[in-house]
């Protein structure tokens, strides 16, 4: 009889990807994925970066738990990020007792193993070895694109972070083996490779050979034969580095687009964080960014209501999102993550603050974005087509603007020429050339 599984994914690109590992380790031991709630073995890869993101996985294990009691022969198996913590797995068996296993980061190629012991008790392996492990089957699921891990891991102890102590601290991948992962995906015919590490900009530190710095790497990858696009995130605004702002603007094939994530405006907010840099520091960045590369692309991540902040504070927050003028910008209200220096610091914001913050801050951005999207009016790109929907076509620049067009659903991994014809909001509408 078939044997299916179903994972289901929270928190960012790195789990995205993790998930296309385990699903390759499940269908190396003969599993078929389904959608059916009904599935063999149920995996919840976790995330615990925001409160939220722990409540939502909390509740949907309350739903498996009822439907398990239908499909006692069901294997729910959670892992990632929230099992990592310090005494989250404990806290998780006694909670949910009915999980099959439970898995830190750094285990998940032991899901076939446990799976074959047919263990009638929660099995807990939480490693604290964060080694890198090469040759795990990957099945993809992101149509033309695919991910490739570069490094593991971080060293900046942001205070509001969980990220360096469950995932730990930074390792490389050898940069042979990186290169040979995208040779064999262009090969393969996948057209954008996103190179992925929670601070691609450290990339090469930790490995013997010097040479393996994240600019030679991007160069070397750029010299690849064959018509594709690499992309990465997520970049440490302090670690950025001239060379590899250069090595960006000479590879045709490296995308001019780039995730700058500031965080905050207020110097004094950004040194409570630990983000080892100042606001004008960061501007400088983005204007050495713009300047060898004019028409980069740009994405943040801004956080309210971190401890301490006031409306002076927020002031200098927005000011720099106008003048750092994002693309795109991704917001969050500050969340509390037990485990952290900032969770303990005396001030913490109100939650009405919060709200009245993000929402003048969403409304800034806008203003911006909109700014940014009338600029690309009458001008021409080369297009990558990603995807067909509703009877439309969407696409990316080179420096990462989504644009929607008109065309056949043939046109998908396709690269052509599309002239922005008119912009609503920050939206981009073209016509192909």
């Amino acid at each position: 009889m078939e044997k299916t599984y179903k994972i289901l994914t929270y928190g960012c690109q790195m789990n995205v990807h993790e998930s296309e590992k385990i699903a390759g380790l499940l269908e190396r031991e003969g599993y078929t994925c389904t959608e059916n709630d009904f599935a063999d073995v149920v995996v919840l890869n976790t995330c615990c970066v925001r409160e939220s993101a722990e409540t939502r996985i909390l509740g949907n294990l309350g739903i498996l738990k009822k439907t398990k009691e239908q499909h006692p022969e069901m294997k729910i198996i959670v892992c990632g990020c929230m099992t990592q913590a310090d005494g989250a797995a404990e806290r998780l068996q006694k909670r949910c007792p009915f999980l099959y296993a439970i898995l830190g980061t750094h285990n998940l190629d032991k899901i076939p193993e446990i799976l074959s012991e047919n263990e009638r008790h929660t099995h807990i392996e939480v490693s604290q070895t964060y080694a890198v492990k090469e040759d795990i089957p990957i099945a993809r699921t992101s149509g033309i694109n695919a991910w490739v891990n570069i490094m593991y891991g971080c060293n900046n102890f942001c205070t509001y972070c969980i990220v360096p102590y469950v995932r730990g601290r930074e390792r490389s991948r050898e940069k042979k083996r990186v290169i040979a992962d995208v040779k064999a995906l262009v090969e393969q015919g996948y057209k954008q490779i996103t190179l992925l590490g929670q601070n691609v900009n450290s990339y090469g530190h930790d490995l013997i050979d010097k040479n393996s710095d994240f600019a030679s790497l991007l160069r070397d990858l750029s010299e690849i034969d064959g018509k594709f696009r690499i992309k990465f995130m997520t970049s440490h605004p302090k670690d950025i580095q001239r060379e590899t702002i250069l090595a960006l603007s000479s590879g045709e094939k490296l995308s001019h687009f780039l995730h700058v994530p500031a965080q905050a405006g207020s110097d004094r907010i950004l040194k409570l964080m630990n983000r080892g840099y100042t606001a004008r520091e960061y501007l400088n960045k983005v204007d050495m960014i713009r300047t060898i590369i004019p028409d980069a692309g740009l994405s943040g991540d801004i956080m309210v209501g971190f401890p301490t902040e006031t409306e002076e504070d927020f002031a200098d927050t927005l000011r720099l999102v106008q003048n750092a003028r994002y693309d795109n910008l991704y917001t969050f209200i500050y969340s509390r993550r037990n485990g952290t220096p900032a969770a303990a610091m005396e001030g913490q914001v109100p939650i009405s603050d919060k709200k009245h913050r993000i929402r003048e801050l969403i409304a800034t951005q806008a203003i911006v974005a909109e700014k940014q999207a009338a600029q690309a009016v009458g001008k021409q790109f080369e297009i990558l087509c990603s995807e067909y929907r509703d009877g439309k076509l969407i696409g990316e620049t080179a420096c990462g603007k989504a644009v929607v067009f008109d065309g056949k659903a043939d046109l998908v991994g396709k690269f052509f020429p599309v002239r922005i014809i008119k912009h609503k909001n920050s939206k981009l509408y073209g016509v192909i050339q």
